[in-house]
């Protein structure tokens, strides 16, 4: 999930009443929450660890400081727990990872972390052995009957590894039957995974280029070399292929040369709807590896201020908890990977929120303060309370998402994580106009932002859901300066060791998101809206159908 700086402006209307008021919000106890959850006493906080139980206590603690009322699993004696059990399976490799291939005759030796990026086998096996499987090109690995694509074309993968490209067919031209430059849920990581499975390959092999991919070889490395989590499954060999991973797009190139094929070329062709699977004679690929398999549960932690005349209606605020946790070392030799914009800043401010509502007058309706764990791993944390909710979606209002708080101070303007066909959108460029801010549309749309954070979980059941992005358009510096900012984010730090609190972050950029997110939803929470997906949306249908249980 592209992770994207929040840090907007407040420049108040002296006309306008929202605006004129003080801001409910702290920024500098956003600060110190922030360094704390992302210290190294926290290691990274990964689900299932120590640095996971640190968390969930600090959690729970400054919720129930703030005057929260828990409203996780219920007790069995009556009330609430402060957590959401979240059962998970883990699997880890354990020992070498052994992968190569042979090219032509010729061995190559691969090594994990360089060449490739092999996650831990999801299957349920203790070992994966793959000998000498055939490599085949697949394009981008899409079945789309419904926009007529199809890149197998019958092609039986049974017993093959194919190499498959990121991102939609439309990526590189920005038109087509994908709707353009902006990605579509084919266009992800997870979806060419899910596909392999279907097609019951021996695995995928997803090729990394930095700009279809919208981060570099480090981000891929760290993310899928680490412990690795799914849902808890019956048949989980039905969902995975034993081999899911990434290659270096200049060694898939050079596999592409070596069978007689031009990368570029075929690029072009898999950007049409009569592409054809192509078999890389000559190359084959083994691997063999061990694999740790264990269930666990992790905790969603789940804070609220009850409503006074409508408790059974829920505006949420989701932030995940969790990061990477230990892993490789970066050149330095740092193996704890704190996450601390990516996200103990955004569950700093869940945390802030709830303050600000404990204290404030009690709203009409319930407000919840839900940090989720697991996101990291494919927004597991959320996927499951969405899947197995507190209380009804259906009279959930809306989720408000925060992934990431910006420390580069005000910006003019602010943006959300792909542009939601919604009306929440609106209300929320609004509250944003009564600030003196305006919206900008994402930035960068083909990185798929929309389903790389956990409102894509709700989204998904029907609920309105955005997640909230900060502007780049800074005072002082302007569009320039943001974008700089957010490139270099990216680039250095975005999923790696250097994530960390810096004590020289601008405190005026977290007050200011913070303080248009109360606006939102302390608006939301003392009214009637039921926000809804505006005709031609793809949730709509699945809102529509509680639409008579919303009065």
């Amino acid at each position: 999930m592209q992770k994207l700086l929040l840090s907007v402006a407040v420049m108040a209307l002296a006309a306008s009443s929202v605006a004129a008021a003080p801001s409910a919000v702290d920024a500098q106890r956003i600060l110190r929450d922030t360094q704390v959850l992302s210290s190294d006493e926290y290691e990274g906080r990964a689900p299932a660890s120590e640095g996971e139980r640190k968390t969930v206590a600090y959690l729970t603690e400054q919720m129930k400081a703030a005057g929260l009322q828990p409203a996780g699993d219920p007790l069995p004696g009556g009330g609430r727990a402060w957590t959401q059990d979240v059962p998970l399976a883990r699997f880890a490799t354990t020992g070498p990872v052994g992968v190569g291939v042979v090219v032509n005759g010729q061995a190559q030796t691969w090594t994990q972390g360089q060449e490739v990026a092999i996650r831990a086998a999801q299957t349920g096996a203790d070992r994966i052995t793959v000998r000498d499987a055939p490599v085949v090109f697949v394009g981008y690995g899409v079945t789309a009957p419904e926009r007529n694509w199809d890149d197998f074309k019958g092609v039986d993968l049974k017993g093959k590894v194919a190499l498959v490209l990121v991102n939609d067919p439309d990526f590189e031209t920005g038109q087509g039957d994908f709707g353009g430059k902006a990605m579509t849920y084919y266009g992800r990581w997870t979806y060419k995974y899910e596909e392999a499975a279907r097609q019951g390959a021996v695995g995928f092999l997803v090729i990394h280029e930095t700009a279809p991919a919208s981060y570099g070889w480090a981000t891929v490395k760290n993310s899928n070399t680490n412990e690795i989590f799914d849902t808890v499954r019956k048949n989980p060999a039905e969902a995975h292929a034993p081999i899911e991973g990434w290659v270096q797009g200049n060694v898939a190139e050079g596999l592409m040369k070596a069978a007689g094929f031009d990368f570029d070329t075929l690029k072009k062709q898999a950007q049409t709807r009569d592409f054809k699977p192509v078999a890389l004679t000559g190359v084959t690929f083994s691997a063999d590896y061990a694999v740790d398999v264990q269930k666990v549960v992790s905790k969603n932690v789940v804070g609220a201020v009850m409503g006074s005349k409508h408790p059974g209606e829920r505006v949420v605020y989701t932030a995940h908890w969790d990061h990477l946790g230990v892993g490789q070392p970066d050149a330095k030799g740092d193996r704890i990977y704190n996450g601390a914009l990516d996200n103990a800043s955004g569950t700093a401010l869940l945390l802030e929120l709830g303050r600000a509502f404990a204290k404030a007058p009690k709203p009409d309706r319930t407000v919840m303060f839900l940090a989720v764990t697991a996101e990291e791993k494919n927004l597991l944390g959320s996927e499951y309370y969405a899947d197995n909710p507190l209380y009804p979606l259906a009279t959930t209002v809306a989720v408000l998402n925060m992934d990431g708080v910006g420390p580069n101070g005000l910006a003019k303007d602010f943006t959300t994580s792909g542009n939601a066909p919604l009306t929440l959108q609106d209300e929320l460029i609004a509250v944003g106009k009564a600030r003196d801010r305006y919206f900008s549309p994402d930035p960068r749309p083909e990185a798929g932002s929309f389903y790389r954070s956990d409102h894509f979980s709700f989204a998904q059941k029907g609920v309105p859901a955005i997640s909230f992005g900060g502007g780049q358009d800074l005072v002082p510096g302007g569009k320039a300066a943001g974008q700089a900012k957010r490139t270099a984010y990216t680039a250095d730090k975005y999923h790696q060791p250097a994530d960390e609190f810096d004590p020289a972050w601008d405190p005026k950029g977290f007050e200011a998101d913070g303080t248009l997110l109360f606006d939102l939803g302390r608006k939301l929470a003392n009214s009637r809206i039921w926000p809804e997906w505006k005709d031609g949306a793809e949730f709509k249908a699945e809102r529509e159908k509680t639409k008579a249980m919303r009065r």
